[in-house]
């Protein structure tokens, strides 16, 4: 079929109402306003390894395909590490950067990348994507693309050789029909139960208030503290804040009720903040920031708030964000996510396929291992 590909150097060279008719779901990420923020806002810069690479997909003159794309020169923001592979190309001086990455920026968000609508041909134009994004490492002669935190549909487009599949594990929370969050408590064991209640004691006991905000409750002066305790977060592991002030606003302005701020007060002083952004049927929990270290206060913020939460508006999800076991002792269970691999070189490629399988094989053992650790009831799984 006569497909073309375009790459763009900016989303905002894309229409947003087309770029946003080919989102099959109402998941934030991967939504214009999302991703023009990044872009507007200052928070993907060059120097630190972002360069906008948008595609798009037409057939016959008509838009039937996208993808949010960028060329990395390096491997910082993306959650999906590749430094092993980067090192194996520049010990046989080969250069591996900059490489073509098609997700979202400092988002471990497993969601649609491959971005061609519901009609009745978005299999072939899903299929043309994968083929077009694997062309567009050879005419740029990049060492790689990798498609980073792939949904089930997506995934099934790179199933076929010569594209790598990888996996990793999350930790998210579901609504099993819980009626409140003693509801959910009570499938957890004893013990598990116990340490909840007693954490989220201990942060009533220090004096803290929570306030739930959405995007469109919070005003300039908020979002300014809120975006300090964001990158005192970075600064106290001696690393870079890269979304700016201006990208926070962007997404109250733009996103207003798809924002969710937890916010800690002691003393009307804000304290401590957790924000996640939502859809129709998910919570997602991103940015977290504190002045005050007290017992239990993360995990009430970044996990019980945000159930809560979901019980309250009826969500069935929460992803809470990326790694951590800690997670599983407050009901939150692994999930396998997903990314996709194209190595340009057949040497690279096959020594990287051998290491994947090896992963693969110890994966399947952890994420045993980590159910036969479940906090919940044995009825209750």
């Amino acid at each position: 079929m006569p497909y073309t590909l375009t790459v763009h150097d900016s989303i905002n060279a894309i229409a947003a109402n087309g770029w946003d008719g080919l989102r099959s779901t109402d998941h934030p990420f991967t939504s214009h306003a999302f991703l023009a923020g990044l872009e507007d806002s200052g928070s993907l810069r060059e120097d630190l390894g972002w360069v906008p690479f948008p595609l798009t997909l037409h057939l016959n003159g008509n838009l039937v395909g996208a993808a949010p794309a960028y060329l990395k020169r390096n491997s910082h923001g993306e959650f999906v590490f590749d430094w092993a592979w980067a090192q194996a190309h520049e010990r046989n001086q080969i250069r591996y950067y900059p490489k073509l990455l098609i997700g979202v920026p400092y988002s471990p968000v497993p969601g649609p990348r491959l971005l061609v609508g519901t009609g009745p041909q978005a299999h072939e134009h899903r299929r043309a994507l994968v083929s077009g994004i694997a062309q567009t490492v050879e005419q740029h002669q990049l060492s790689s693309a990798h498609i980073n935190f792939l949904l089930e549909a997506d995934a099934a487009a790179f199933a076929h050789d010569p594209w790598l599949i990888r996996g990793d594990v999350q930790f998210h929370w579901r609504n099993r029909g819980y009626a409140d969050f003693d509801h959910f408590l009570a499938a957890l064991e004893q013990k598990k139960r116990k340490n909840i209640r007693a954490e989220r004691r201990a942060v009533a006991a220090a004096g803290v208030e929570i306030k739930t905000l959405h995007g469109d409750q919070i005003d300039a002066a908020l979002w300014s503290q809120l975006h300090a305790l964001y990158c005192r977060t970075f600064d106290a592991k001696c690393n870079t804040p890269a979304l700016t002030r201006s990208f926070f606003e962007h997404l109250g302005s733009e996103l207003g009720a798809g924002i969710v701020a937890v916010t800690a007060w002691r003393d009307d002083r804000l304290i401590a903040m957790a924000m996640c952004l939502r859809d129709r049927d998910t919570l997602y929990g991103r940015y977290w920031g504190c002045l005050e270290e007290i017992r239990g206060l993360h995990f009430e913020c970044c996990y019980y708030q945000g159930i809560e939460y979901c019980l309250r508006e009826g969500l069935q999800h929460f992803q809470p964000g990326a790694q951590g076991e800690h997670k599983l002792a407050r009901g939150f269970l692994p999930v396998a996510t997903r990314s996709a691999h194209f190595i340009r070189l057949p040497p690279f490629r096959q020594a990287i396929r051998a290491a994947i399988n090896q992963e693969h094989a110890g994966l399947l053992s952890y994420r045993k291992e980590l159910m036969a650790r479940t906090p919940f009831k044995s009825e209750s799984q």
